[in-house]
C-alpha cells in the first residue's frame, strides 16, 4: 500500500507537472497576444491622439469660418438695405416721373390748339424770311449798271417784287 501510496503521488506529481507546463505555455501564449494587443493600443493611441489634434484644429478653424460667415452675413445686410433704399427711391422716381409726364400730356392736350396755331406762325415766319432772303440775294446779283439811274432801278424792284 506503500507502493501504491508512492505510485499515487508520483501520478499526482506528474499530473501536477504536466499541468504546469500546460499553464505555462498557455501563458507565454496569453503573454504574446497581450503584447500584440499592447502595440496595437499604443499605436491606436497615438492615432487616437493624431485625430483629436486634427478634431480640435478643424473644430478652431470652423469657427473662425463660422465668424467670417458671420460678419459678411452682417456686411451683405447693410448691402440688401441699400439695394431696397435704392429700389424705393427708383419707385419714387417713377411716380414722380410718371406725374409729371401725365401733366405734361393733360397740358398739351388742353393748349394743342395753341401749339398748332404757333406752329402755324412759326413757318409763316420761316417762309417770310425766305422770302425776303432770296429777294435780297436777288437784287444784289441782279443789281443794274451804275449808269442807270436811280428811278430806272426802283422801278425795277418794284416790278420784282410784284412778279413774286
Amino acid at each position: 500500500m506503500e507502493l501504491i501510496l508512492y505510485l499515487s503521488v508520483a501520478v499526482i506529481a506528474i499530473a501536477f507537472f504536466i499541468l504546469v507546463i500546460s499553464v505555462i505555455k498557455t501563458m507565454k501564449s496569453l503573454q504574446t497576444t497581450l503584447d500584440s494587443v499592447s502595440t496595437t493600443l499604443n499605436g491606436l493611441e497615438g492615432q487616437l491622439q493624431g485625430i483629436t489634434k486634427e478634431s480640435t484644429e478643424l473644430l478652431h478653424k470652423t469657427n473662425l469660418l463660422a465668424e467670417d460667415i458671420q460678419k459678411k452675413s452682417e456686411n451683405l445686410n447693410t448691402v440688401v438695405y441699400a439695394v431696397k433704399d435704392v429700389g424705393q427711391s427708383i419707385q419714387t422716381l417713377n411716380t414722380s416721373v410718371k406725374k409729371v409726364s401725365s401733366s405734361i400730356s393733360t397740358e398739351f392736350e388742353k393748349n394743342q390748339g395753341k401749339i398748332s396755331q404757333i406752329v402755324q406762325w412759326g413757318n409763316a415766319f420761316i417762309e417770310l424770311k425766305d422770302k425776303w432772303k432770296q429777294k435780297k440775294e436777288e437784287d444784289i446779283v441782279s443789281e443794274p449798271a451804275p449808269t442807270t439811274s436811280r428811278k430806272s432801278r426802283v422801278a425795277m424792284k418794284n416790278k420784282r417784287a410784284y412778279d413774286n
